[in-house]
């Protein structure tokens, strides 16, 4: 009978040490390595590539900011003249740093596909890159993490209370066959 309820108590500290830790710990405190955190959606952007440069374009609002890179090496394009049109627009780039523009657009872009040009001139190298821009209406945008996450979090809740309360009943009923057995002088 002593063995029986050996083999019961170390069974329930075997269930409790092996669900609490992972049911009990609270976000941050699993340890692990976790995604980062997404903000919401990305901003606009295009990329354009030819057998001289790359061109990334991003969008912020009216902000608009271009990256010119060689396409050899990966380095920025110094001392280059991009003019850029967005759908036969001209846009003005102004230099800001070696192979980065800058440009205040006159309104927000609308929701669409827009196309953009630009001819590079750096040096002797020129060359004409054309590609598009795909701008989507922002929306509340919630990645498949977050949602897995927030959804089992209701669930963890009840399954460790589940295993909190078959702990205490087996616990109890441990701890009355004990007291039975004191008080009729135990199993011989």
């Amino acid at each position: 009978m002593r063995n029986a309820h050996n083999l019961a108590a170390w069974s329930l500290a075997a269930v409790l040490a092996g669900f609490a830790p992972q049911i009990l710990a609270g976000d941050g405190h699993d340890h692990g390595e976790s995604p980062a955190p997404t903000a919401g959606p990305a901003l606009p952007r295009f990329t354009a590539v030819s057998e001289l440069f790359e061109m990334v374009g991003v969008v912020n609002g009216k902000n608009l900011t271009v990256y010119l890179d060689r396409f050899a090496d990966n380095s920025p394009v110094k001392d280059a003249k991009v003019d850029l049109a967005l759908d036969d627009t001209a846009i003005a780039l102004e230099p800001h740093a070696d192979g980065e523009f800058e440009a205040t657009l006159q309104d927000s872009l609308k929701p669409g596909v827009v196309s953009v040009t630009a001819t590079v001139v750096a040096g002797e190298d020129a060359d004409l890159l054309a590609t598009e821009l795909d701008v989507h209406e922002e929306l509340a945008a919630v990645t498949h993490e977050e949602t897995t996450e927030t959804g089992m979090k209701p669930y963890a809740t009840w399954a460790g209370a589940g295993v909190l309360v078959l702990g205490l009943i087996g616990w109890a009923a441990l701890r009355r066959g004990s007291s039975r057995n004191r008080s009729t002088g135990g199993a011989a």
